[in-house]
């Protein structure tokens, strides 16, 4: 028997050394150090983390955004990205209801006022949205202007339509050219909608002149929970830890100020100071990562969370190869900026801007 406990023993040190090789290795390629062209100008990516405007307690007012908007409108972005679903994304996520049913009634506008509309669904009211914008000239007319509108709006882009009717004159905000009255409203009640993809991206894209915004999140990781129950339980005990409660203390703060200008800034400065990702992480992910329960509720959490960013840094990337020299402002919830900015690094054409001298 001793040859065999020999053998046990020796398999077990084998086990334990690969482990720890396998811990130590370092891949030798890194792309984020084979940056380029060396001529030319390189994509640069500003990434804004935000708190969620429809969160914010009652005493935020819009206006007091107009500080932060100054200046990013003084970087002079070429595109803005935010954080939503494409109608792309959505169209595809209706075929399966099975595993996103809970999802699409949450990240996907309703496309069947704009389609009775329009005559058209999802897929081809995006081709004849890029065949306009392939040909738009430098001086829209208002029915053009009108008319991408409504297939933004049929092609499940509302953030992208309301910065073509934000755009129009007063007097030319009106049922024409595929927009019907429900579709009218519809924007109307849009403009003023407390979310950051309006409030700042829509709202600066038009004020740039720009013809749309670029939705780059992604919810094609999404899955049904099999244990709500069992779940939520394993989670919420992975969340109680003093990481979380120094970091809803900081919050619950910086929120008491939002009343003025300066109080909105102060808090645009705390969500992309350094550290905030890593605050983040402790209280938020990196408590999951370790969270015990035998159906590794925490790891399958962690599994989504950076497959989502990772395609979301991949959606960036998307937009950025189709015009080479960008400037790119991605405007998205403070807790995936870290995210954003570590995946888009790596990546031989990204030049990742610090938004923090921005906000000073």
């Amino acid at each position: 028997m001793r040859h065999v406990y020999a053998f046990l023993a020796f398999l077990a040190a084998a086990v334990v050394s690969g482990a720890a090789a396998a811990q130590a290795y370092r891949p030798d390629f890194d792309p984020s150090k084979l940056k380029g062209p060396a001529a030319g100008p390189a994509n640069e990516v500003l990434v804004l983390g935000t708190s969620h405007l429809s969160q914010l307690p009652e005493s935020f007012d819009p206006a007091n955004l107009r500080p932060l908007v100054d200046r990013l409108a003084g970087w002079r972005p070429d595109g803005i990205a935010i954080e939503e679903l494409s109608g792309t994304q959505c169209d595809f996520m209706r075929r399966y209801p099975g595993r996103y049913k809970d999802s699409i009634p949450i990240y996907c506008p309703d496309t069947a006022p704009a389609q009775a509309a329009t005559g058209l669904d999802v897929a081809a009211a995006t081709a004849q949205a890029e065949a306009l914008l392939a040909a738009w000239p430098a001086n829209p007319s208002a029915g053009q202007r009108r008319r991408l509108a409504a297939l933004f709006l049929a092609g499940g882009e509302q953030a992208s339509a309301l910065v073509q009717w934000l755009q129009l004159p007063q007097a030319e905000r009106r049922a024409s050219d595929g927009l019907d009255a429900t579709l009218v409203e519809r924007l109307e009640t849009l403009k003023d909608k407390r979310d950051e993809s309006i409030l700042i991206a829509a709202r600066l894209a038009a004020r740039l002149g720009h013809e749309r915004v670029y939705p780059m999140d992604d919810h094609t990781a999404d899955r049904p929970t099999v244990d709500r129950k069992a779940a939520g339980e394993a989670m919420s005990k992975a969340w109680d830890n003093p990481a979380l409660k120094r970091r809803m203390e900081a919050i619950k703060a910086r929120e008491a100020k939002i009343g003025t200008a300066e109080g909105v800034l102060a808090l645009y400065r705390a969500d992309n100071a350094p550290g905030a990702t890593q605050l983040a992480f402790d209280s938020d992910f990196g408590a999951a990562l370790e969270e015990s329960s035998s159906q590794r509720f925490g790891r399958r959490y962690i599994g989504y969370w950076e497959t989502r960013n990772l395609r979301m840094a991949g959606n960036i990337r998307d937009v950025l190869a189709a015009r080479p020299g960008m400037r790119m402002l991605v405007i998205v919830g403070a807790s995936h900026k870290g995210y954003l900015e570590a995946y888009l690094h790596q990546m031989h054409d990204v030049r990742v801007v610090d938004a923090a001298p921005l906000l000073r």
